[in-house]
């Protein structure tokens, strides 16, 4: 077994559940990004932060040496927050307010092509 606890690792994105994401490191050994270690922020969905067949790099939190599995995390390589750009894909922002009543209707055809163009910039 070569990954020790406390080193900095890089493993391919495997599996994607809601509690977390499985991973297999460069030496064949599996692991698990529990939700709580994806980032320091609230996670709602994993799959916003990791993609399957993405390349990560995470750090070993622990080892199991008789299943030869590690618990790892992301948020400890990127403790600011891992993958802000990452959100910003699915980062639908609100139109900007303005003072005054008007009906919904009114905007929906502009606010619509507005997303629309946001959405071509970012995929």
């Amino acid at each position: 077994m070569s990954v020790k606890v406390g080193q900095i690792v890089s493993g391919k994105i495997t599996g994607i559940q809601p509690y977390g994401a499985f991973v297999v490191l460069d030496d064949g050994m599996s692991g698990l990004i529990h939700i709580s270690e994806i980032s320091d922020g609230y996670v709602k969905d994993v799959g916003r932060f990791v993609t399957l067949d993405e390349m990560v790099t995470v750090k070993v939190i622990d080892v199991d040496e008789k299943m030869n599995q590690a618990r790892l995390s992301l948020k400890a390589v990127h403790p600011t927050g891992f993958r802000k750009a990452r959100n910003r894909r699915r980062d639908w922002r609100l139109p900007e307010m303005k003072l005054g009543f008007s009906s919904i209707e009114n905007m929906m055809d502009e606010w619509i092509d507005q997303a629309l163009k946001e959405r071509k910039q970012h995929d």
